[in-house]
């Protein structure tokens, strides 16, 4: 594996590696650290790279990497960049002929995903977008009801992700991670619905199964002098009739990371939250309510195949990452191999990106023009 962006300091990154080192198939070999070479330099040398793998930026990485013999060169790049970058990136390592996992949002904008879809479709190279919170083995058994048809008709959405961390002006102060969320020129359109709103989005389709038909959405910048949105709340009509709520807020005072999703359909409904993830809440309208739990027999054989460790023995947020990167590895390592990648690969896809790109642009749409009902076009 390469890396660009994730150097030192930078929160995703370290947890970008420690996801791809966890089950020992991944190593990192390479990687352009930072858009300073000389910290990007410094970065290699805490990682222990070798000196002439590490790179003053990403275009002399992709064109010295593909230069390299097959089994010495990198088999994918991990792009860990703030937004407006994730295009330039993936677009140069994919024409190079490298596989791409790439950070979240996918894009600046819509029309970039689009193009980025093309690009993929034409390569024929694996992309994987790490929506982490898809990686975590009860929301995939809460998936698995839905398929399954225990929740019956599915009638409601309900996705949160409420933050409190910017609640307070840290942007205009120079805190790193939050300049560059609330900045246009380097976030895109949306700070927090494209930073947490598309987790949430994302999180509530991938359990369902339902995608948005149209959407009305209303943004607020509660702290004065940002330049994008720190709260954001919308209603959701579903293709096949069902209704959501998707609210994502920065300014939530207290609140940590809760994102979370709950399900309803006609004949039972289910409740997921991160900061309890091992947990999965399933209400009957005629029978008590049940808490299936990660790590037992009695969960689907999909969970199971998720799930490291015994009951009892938490697993959160690195592990969860670590199954985006658990999976995206069995498909890179057939594609390096020329072989046909596996048909039950389950991580994000380009296809995902674009619709959470559509999702953004939609909300943007519809805010700005006083909180109208917008369809999502593609």
């Amino acid at each position: 594996m390469g890396m660009v962006g994730g150097g030192r300091n930078a929160f995703i990154g370290a947890v970008h590696r420690m996801a791809a080192w966890l089950d020992g198939k991944i190593d990192l070999v390479a990687g352009a650290f930072s858009s300073d070479p000389e910290k990007s330099k410094l970065s290699g040398a805490d990682f222990h790279l070798a000196p002439e793998r590490v790179y003053s930026d990403y275009q002399t990485m992709a064109t010295s990497e593909a230069k390299l013999p097959k089994g010495e060169r990198i088999d994918f790049v991990s792009i860990v960049t703030p937004n407006h970058a994730h295009f330039p990136v993936a677009k140069v390592f994919l024409e190079a002929g490298f596989n791409v996992v790439c950070d979240k949002p996918m894009t600046f904008n819509l029309d970039e995903a689009i193009q980025l879809r093309d690009l993929v479709r034409k390569t024929g190279k694996v992309f994987a977008l790490t929506h982490n919170y898809t990686g975590y083995p009860m929301v995939k058994e809460a998936r698995e009801m839905v398929r399954r048809g225990d929740l019956g008709r599915i009638l409601k959405v309900v996705a949160e992700y409420p933050q409190g961390w910017l609640l307070d002006a840290i942007d205009a102060e120079g805190q790193k991670q939050a300049s560059w969320r609330t900045d246009p020129s380097k976030a895109g359109a949306s700070s927090c619905i494209g930073d947490i709103g598309t987790h949430a989005e994302n999180l509530g389709r991938y359990i369902s199964g339902l995608e948005i038909d149209e959407l009305c959405a209303d943004f607020t910048t509660f702290v004065q002098g940002r330049r994008l949105e720190d709260d954001g709340n919308l209603l959701v009509r579903y293709k096949g009739g069902a209704r959501g709520i998707l609210y994502a807020s920065q300014v939530s005072a207290g609140e940590e990371n809760d994102i979370n999703a709950r399900v309803y359909g006609t004949k039972a409904s289910i409740e997921w939250h991160q900061e309890r993830p091992d947990d999965l809440i399933v209400k009957y309208p005629d029978a008590p309510r049940r808490i299936f739990r990660r790590g037992n027999g009695y969960v689907s054989e999909t969970a199971k195949r998720f799930t490291r460790l015994p009951s009892g023995h938490p697993e959160a947020f690195i592990e969860a990452f670590a199954n985006i990167y658990a999976e995206a590895a069995r498909a890179i390592a057939a594609e390096v191999q020329g072989k046909p990648i596996p048909g039950d690969v389950d991580f994000p896809t380009v296809d995902d990106g674009v619709m959470g790109m559509a999702f953004i642009a939609t909300a943007v749409k519809s805010a700005n023009e006083g909180s109208v009902w917008t369809k999502l076009v593609i």
